[in-house]
């Protein structure tokens, strides 16, 4: 049987596990929210570890804490950070709304990881959890600054770079393939030819339209509430208090981490973070649609469109000998969906009357979980779609010669010389003789032969 210790809070004695740095708070938030088995992320606790160091350099400089004991939580909060001391936070993604479990776990474990490092019991509370760690703060600011941070740190650190490198590879495939003539499709349907470079050009465009976006996103997140302790007021915080922990928080990032214009805004809803989801959730359906294209593109081999060659990854059937299937894409399509998904909980979660009530939103917790959610998948997502996909990819100029030749759709440049009646006719017996529109042109003579090559050729029809 497991050993315990008895720690105290407010509503009397916790038993404890012997091992576990948390203390008689996080113990009841356990055995309260047995529910999905989902710690915060990583992300999530390595930001609570950030400001509550901040917060002890802070006081510490000030005198609110004395050197030795201010410099022993500075220390254990930065194993939190480090990722030291992740198995010390079990509290459930779904517990009290405001996430106050999770803000009671940092300062318990801090704190008696502190007494460790002071040569202090685990529990005699020499180092206090609420007087000493959370000196200053309420869980009412703490943790959406922390949604914030951690947020704007994975965004930065993870997905900027994930989305950059798939732009690069998107646009490298525009030049190689700038020269590559095909049909262009609209409903599906054949039309106007296009050259695969100029396809390419919109995909790559696509990413640097998320990449812009996230750049407002990053914008927003990078103002936090902290100093506004309970409901914004700022009670119990020393004046400039949240000032001086944002320049750490700057410092330790790199990030341009500043106060709210208005606490009261930030704690008491939702918006920004309700905006980066949305841009998450458009990045995953840009993505997706791009993923979709390069499967549909690249169908056959023999069968399909074929006008692209898809890198082969793993055997396709379990039945068919042989079979390859679009995989990576799919994997992506499939991000997509998760992370639209994540974008549902969290518009819920930011809703007044379910989330946003008041002064203080209630779904921060479920916020957090599944807005680093979307950032993790798209981020391994672009890095899989890019690496085993993208990068690979191979025109079939053969193939993409052969269906503009067939396409019915290039009749569309003889309708300004032949009018529009026309050259719908041209196209109907085409089809229904199964000719080319070009051997019908010539069999009619409609045009002179010089003339009708320069309309038909389908350089021409694409632009600059």
């Amino acid at each position: 049987m497991d050993k315990h210790r008895t720690e105290r809070d407010s509503m009397g004695d916790v038993p404890v596990p012997d091992d576990a740095l948390y203390g008689a708070q996080t113990a009841r938030a356990v055995e309260n929210f047995p529910v999905s088995g989902w710690p915060l992320p990583r992300e999530f606790i390595a930001a609570l570890g950030l400001i509550k160091q901040a917060a002890a350099a802070v006081h510490r400089k000030a005198g609110r804490l004395d050197e030795q004991k201010g410099g022993a939580i500075v220390a254990a909060a930065q194993e939190v950070i480090d990722g030291k001391l992740d198995m010390h936070f079990p509290v459930d993604v779904f517990q009290t709304g405001s996430g106050t479990s999770t803000n009671m776990n940092a300062n318990e474990v801090i704190a008696n990881r502190a007494i460790q490092l002071l040569g202090g019991e685990v529990g005699d509370k020499s180092v206090h959890p609420n007087d000493d760690v959370n000196l200053g703060q309420s869980s009412n600011d703490v943790i959406p600054t922390a949604l914030h941070v951690s947020a704007a740190r994975a965004i930065h650190e993870r997905l900027v770079p994930a989305l950059q490198t798939l732009r690069e590879s998107l646009a490298a495939k525009a030049d190689e393939f700038e020269s590559i003539l095909k049909i262009a499709r609209t409903h599906g349907m054949d039309a106007v030819p296009i050259r695969l470079g100029q396809e390419f050009s919109g995909w790559a465009a696509q990413t640097d339209g998320a990449l812009n976006l996230l750049g407002r996103v990053m914008a927003g997140l990078c103002e936090v509430p902290i100093g506004g302790t309970a409901v914004g007021t700022g009670l119990n915080a020393p004046p400039g208090f949240g000032e001086d922990i944002c320049r750490i928080l700057a410092a330790k990032t790199g990030l341009p981490f500043r106060v709210a214009p208005n606490r009261f805004a930030e704690q008491g809803a939702k918006d920004t973070a309700l905006f980066a989801s949305g841009v998450l959730r458009g990045v995953g359906i840009s993505m997706g649609k791009v993923a979709s294209d390069l499967r549909l593109l690249g169908s056959g081999p023999r069968c399909g469109l074929g006008e692209l060659l898809l890198p082969a990854v793993q055997p396709g059937s379990s039945i068919m000998p042989g079979k390859v299937n679009p995989v990576i894409c799919e994997s992506v399509i499939q991000v997509a969906c998760q992370v639209a998904g994540c974008d549902a909980a969290v518009a819920a979660g930011a809703t007044g009357g379910v989330g946003s009530i008041l002064e203080l939103n209630v779904a921060i917790p479920l916020i957090a979980w599944n807005v680093l959610t979307q950032i993790r998948l798209l981020a391994a997502a672009a890095e899989v779609f890019e690496g085993k996909c993208v990068r690979g990819l191979r025109a079939n100029e053969d193939r993409c010669r052969e269906l503009i030749e067939r396409s019915l759709a290039m009749v569309t440049a003889l309708a300004p010389k032949l009018g529009y009646d026309a050259a719908a006719e041209i196209a109907r017996e085409a089809y229904e003789s199964g000719r080319t529109a070009r051997e019908v042109c010539l069999e009619r003579n409609v045009l002179p032969r010089d003339e009708l090559d320069r309309l038909l050729d389908p350089r021409g029809q694409t632009g600059e």
